[in-house]
């Protein structure tokens, strides 16, 4: 018998239907935009074992998303390939009823040892995230002495593995906009999806003002200097990105323009932080602690009933209702820890 699912929808009626679940805080690179090396130092205190949540937890959880309509899941950090046997959670949930989509948002550095047990345990899709072609540039933007072959090494054996890839950019203005072309152009010329992502005031740590954005306007009007390009319709209600594809071919370029050309009105996504706290928006103040609702030994319906009265009164709207002020003085979660 079928499992019966009840769609739950929040108090501007967007539905429940994508699920983002950070299995890991710590990252091996130190980007600007998420955890700069002078916050995020040798000294820093990243979770123990015991506060992530476990597999088994993981699972269970999940179980009573997709209960609720959730249909898509995406696998993040910090660096969630850092995590030990991440291909046996992908197994576990892919076989989940009610999931058609699993993902994972990575750095790519460990795709070439790891990108065929994940693709066999039912991974999809990977997103990796490349800032720059230039070595020094990429270098400034990571944080660390890594090497922006070692990611393309990453993306070659995700293609190989038969995994879709998508590359997401994180674009500052005056430190990596000038890759913007040389970046494009290489996905292009390998049939490549290629996301920008304008450079948000995530956490607290980042530095961000308004002035280090480079829009989705400019980032179009730089792209076009490639080859002309002609806006695609939006796949499913939510889709976040604005696609195009490049004119007489199948590739996409997409700009994620959560600043100049804000999505709330269709968000349909949850967060879940790596120790288990439930979060209705990336730019939440606080969460709510379902590692302690499952420890405590609540039953899957209680979380499932806890889930849906969380949803159901959701109103968030940051990016619509961003300002100077609120930039200054919200207090908002960390990137690394709530998965991008």
């Amino acid at each position: 018998m079928s499992m019966e699912i009840r769609p739950v929808s929040d108090k501007f009626s967007r539905p429940l239907q994508d699920l983002r679940i950070s299995i890991m805080d710590k990252c091996n690179f130190r980007c600007s935009y998420c955890m700069p090396a002078e916050i995020f130092g040798e000294d820093y205190v990243f979770m123990r074992e015991e506060e992530l949540l476990s597999f088994d937890e993981i699972e269970r959880l999940v179980s009573q998303f997709t209960k609720l309509g959730v249909k898509k899941i995406r696998i993040t950090g910090g660096e969630p390939l850092l995590r030990k046997n991440v291909d046996l959670l992908v197994k576990r949930l892919s076989a989940l009823e009610g999931i058609e989509d699993v993902g994972l948002t990575t750095n790519g550095v460990y795709l070439v040892k790891q990108a065929e047990a994940l693709k066999r345990a039912g991974l999809m899709r990977v997103n990796i995230s490349l800032d720059a072609l230039d070595t020094d540039i990429f270098q400034e933007m990571n944080g660390r002495k890594v090497k922006p072959n070692v990611v393309l090494k990453g993306m070659e054996a995700a293609i190989s593995a038969g995994l879709l890839v998508k590359v997401n950019m994180v674009v500052k203005k005056g430190v990596n906009d000038e890759e913007v072309v040389k970046l494009a152009t290489y996905c292009k010329d390998r049939g490549i999806t290629l996301r920008f992502i304008e450079f948000m005031d995530v956490g607290q740590t980042n530095g961000w003002d308004f002035s280090q954005v480079v829009t989705k306007k400019e980032l179009l009007e730089k792209v076009s200097t490639i080859a002309p390009v002609e806006a695609v319709d939006k796949d499913y209600f939510g889709e976040v990105a604005s696609r195009y594809r490049y004119i007489g071919t199948t590739t996409e370029v997409g700009f994620i323009s959560s600043v100049s050309d804000t999505f709330c009105g269709s968000c349909t996504r949850a967060r879940i932080s790596a120790d288990g706290k439930l979060f209705t928006c990336l730019f939440a103040e606080e969460g709510y602690d379902f590692r302690q609702l499952i420890r405590s030994g609540a039953s899957d319906l209680e979380i499932e009933k806890k889930i849906e009265n969380i949803w159901s009164n959701r109103t968030d709207r940051y990016s619509e209702e961003r300002t100077e002020e609120t930039v200054k003085t919200r207090k908002k979660i960390e990137m690394s820890y709530i998965g991008g």
